[in-house]
């Protein structure tokens, strides 16, 4: 006898998992949107996009990465310089200390590459477990866990499997929830589903493909 269908009944782990393969489908080409041709490239603009849109983002970083375009080339910039090629991401005094700093630390630990551990990614100025995890599954191939930005933290309390605002507790449920491959494929698609159908302000609940697995479409 086969398990029943997946409802707001089942347990989490099941709907975690519907709720991903309901997103695959929906999302099937989806992938990191900023552009990056190289490891620091992408460190880098992970950092940009703090409380800045991946949009904005990739508009600031040709201009960025032709006249700096390696780990190096930052750590000697000078940081007047670099101020200005990234000023309209926001923040702009604190992202190009935090880009600097990284790059320097890169050079001087790293011979100029990014590492693929999360124990010397967090050693990096600017760095926490978001920008983190980013890198690494999408440089290195690597899942090390799941990356919690707005979008991430928004629905995934929304669809009942997590009740917390703390990132990190938020990241540690989902990696119970979820199989370990999946963990950026997850992260990925929920936000594209954020951007496109379930917005912070106006959840468009009536044409989600999610409504029925998700206790906050019942109440709407």
């Amino acid at each position: 006898m086969g398990l029943p269908p997946v409802s707001l009944r089942s347990t989490k782990k099941r709907r975690a998992r519907e709720i991903l393969a309901r997103l695959w489908q929906l999302y099937p080409d989806a992938t990191c949107s900023l552009d990056y041709q190289t490891p620091v490239q992408l460190l880098v603009a992970t950092i940009l996009s703090a409380q800045c849109t991946d949009e904005r983002v990739n508009r600031v970083t040709p201009a960025l990465f032709a006249r700096f375009p390696d780990a190096a080339a930052l750590a000697a910039a000078d940081i007047s310089e670099l101020e200005f090629l990234i000023r309209s991401t926001g923040f702009y005094h604190n992202k190009a200390k935090n880009i600097q700093g990284a790059c320097q630390r890169l050079v001087v630990h790293h011979g100029g590459q990014v590492p693929q551990t999360m124990a010397e990614l967090l050693g990096l100025p600017g760095v926490a477990r978001k920008t983190a995890n980013v890198v690494l599954a999408h440089a290195f191939g690597i899942h090390a866990g799941v990356t919690v930005d707005t979008h991430v933290k928004r629905l995934s309390n929304r669809l009942g499997l997590v009740k917390s605002e703390d990132p990190v507790q938020i990241e540690r449920v989902l990696m119970g929830l979820l199989p370990q491959p999946e963990w950026e494929n997850w992260s990925i698609r929920l936000i594209y589903h954020g951007r496109a159908v379930c917005g912070a302000r106006k959840p468009n609940c009536g044409v989600c493909a999610l409504a029925d697995l998700c206790p906050a479409a019942v109440s709407v």
